[in-house]
C-alpha cells in the first residue's frame, strides 16, 4: 500500500479531493456525451421516419388528387437541400443537450398511439384532397361545435384539415402533420426557444420565473419546457378547447401547467406580470391587424426587461434561394394570412410596442426572434 501511494506521488491518489473533482467532471462530461449520441441517434430515427412518412403521404394524396397548379417566381431548394439543413438543425439540437440547456427530447406519445394517429392521418388524405380541391375553408362549421365568441378568422379549415383548429380530431392529429410536412424537424425548431429561456433565467430562483405560452396548441413547447425548467410557473392559452385539452392530456404526470381558453387579443394576465412570453407558429395565422394587436399585449404582460420568444415562419429574403417555398406554401394550403405575413415588417410591429431586438435566428424554415421589453 505504502508502495503504491509513493507511486501515484502527492495529490493523485484516489483519495485526494482534486482527483475526486476530476473524476466526477469526467462522469459528467460522460454523461453529456452520451446524452448527445442519444439525441443524434434519435433524431436521425426521426428524420428517416418522417421522410418515409411524408413520402407516402404525397404519394397517396395524388391518388385523390392533384394539388393546384403553381409555378414559383422565385428559387425553391432541392429535397436534398432541405434534408441536409434538416440535418444541421438535428446536429445543433443533440449538442444543446450535450451543453446541458435541455434535457434529451420525449415525444410522450407511446408507439401503440402514434401508429392509431398515424392510421387516422392517412384516413384523413380523402376529405383534405377534396376540401382542397374544392377550395373549402369553412365546412369546420359544420363539424365541430362552435363557439359564438370566436374571432371569424379563426373559425376555417386551416391547411384544410379536418376539424381546423376546433375538434377533438384535428387536435390528434395536428402534430404527426406537421411533423410529417417537415420532416421530423419540427420538434428540434421548436426546441431552439429554449436556449434563449434558459439564458435568460441563468443563476435565478426557477420558481420566481413565469412564463406564459400564447396560442400553446396541444402543449408541446410547455411540455419542453416543463422538462427542462421543472419549477417554473407555466400558463398557456389558445382558443380551442380541444387543443387545450390534448395539451393537458399532453402533460401527463407533470408538474401542473396553468391552461385558459383566452384570445391572445385580450391574455388574461396582469400588466407586467410575466417574465417570458413565447409564441411559436402564431403570427403568420393572424390578419395583419390582429398581429400587432397580439404583440401590443405580449408587451402589455411583460415584465421590463422580460422577453419575448418568438418562432415561427420564415420571411421573404430571410433566405432568398429558399422564397420560392414561401410563395409556394399558401398555394397548396390553406393558409389566408401568409402573404402579407411573408413581408410584413416583424421588427416594426415589435419596436413600436417597447419589444427590442436582441437577436434573430434562422432555424431551418423557421425563424426565432428574441426580443426584451424596455425599461
Amino acid at each position: 500500500m505504502a508502495n503504491r501511494i509513493d507511486m501515484d506521488g502527492p495529490g493523485t491518489g484516489p483519495g485526494d479531493g482534486a482527483s475526486r473533482d476530476d473524476m466526477m467532471a469526467g462522469r459528467a462530461g460522460l454523461a453529456d456525451q452520451i446524452n448527445m449520441a442519444q439525441q443524434i441517434a434519435g433524431n436521425t430515427l426521426r428524420l428517416g421516419w418522417y421522410s418515409g412518412v411524408n413520402w407516402l403521404m404525397t404519394r397517396e394524396s395524388l391518388r385523390h388528387g392533384k394539388p393546384p397548379e403553381f409555378t414559383p417566381t422565385k428559387p425553391v431548394p432541392t429535397r436534398d437541400a432541405l434534408i441536409s439543413d434538416v440535418r444541421g438543425l438535428m446536429q445543433r439540437d443533440a449538442k444543446a443537450v450535450r451543453d446541458g440547456l435541455y434535457p434529451p427530447a420525449e415525444d410522450g406519445i407511446p408507439l401503440s398511439e402514434h401508429l392509431t394517429r398515424l392510421r387516422a392521418m392517412f384516413a384523413d388524405i380523402p376529405d383534405t384532397v377534396r376540401r382542397r380541391s374544392e377550395r373549402d375553408t369553412v365546412s369546420v362549421r359544420d363539424e365541430a361545435d362552435i363557439d359564438p365568441d370566436l374571432p371569424d378568422y379563426f373559425q376555417q379549415d386551416f391547411h384544410f384539415q379536418t376539424g381546423g383548429y376546433l375538434s377533438e380530431g384535428s387536435a390528434k392529429l395536428y402534430d404527426i402533420q406537421v411533423e410529417t410536412l417537415f420532416y421530423g424537424s419540427a420538434a428540434p425548431m421548436r426546441r431552439a426557444a429554449l436556449r434563449p429561456i434558459h439564458e435568460h433565467v441563468r443563476g435565478r430562483d426557477q420558481r420566481s420565473v413565469s412564463l406564459l405560452d400564447v396560442a400553446c396548441g396541444t402543449g408541446r413547447l410547455l411540455r419542453d419546457v416543463r422538462r427542462a425548467f421543472p419549477a417554473m410557473k407555466l400558463a398557456g392559452i389558445d382558443l380551442s378547447q380541444s387543443y387545450l385539452d390534448e395539451a393537458e392530456r399532453h402533460l401527463g404526470n407533470l408538474r401542473r401547467v396553468s391552461f385558459a381558453k383566452a384570445n391572445a387579443e385580450e391574455l388574461p394576465v396582469l400588466d407586467a406580470s410575466q417574465d417570458i412570453v413565447t409564441s411559436v407558429f402564431l403570427f403568420h395565422e393572424l390578419p395583419p391587424e390582429v398581429r400587432r394587436t397580439v404583440a401590443r399585449e405580449v408587451a402589455r404582460v411583460l415584465r421590463p426587461g422580460g422577453i419575448f420568444v418568438f418562432i415561427d415562419s420564415l420571411q421573404m429574403g430571410d433566405r432568398p434561394d429558399w422564397d420560392g417555398l414561401l410563395e409556394a406554401f399558401p398555394a397548396r394550403f390553406h393558409e389566408p394570412y401568409f402573404r402579407h405575413y411573408a413581408i410584413d415588417d416583424l421588427d416594426g410591429v415589435f419596436n413600436d410596442v417597447g419589444l427590442v431586438a436582441e437577436e434573430t435566428e434562422h432555424v431551418f424554415l423557421s425563424k426565432m426572434m428574441v426580443r426584451r421589453k424596455a425599461g
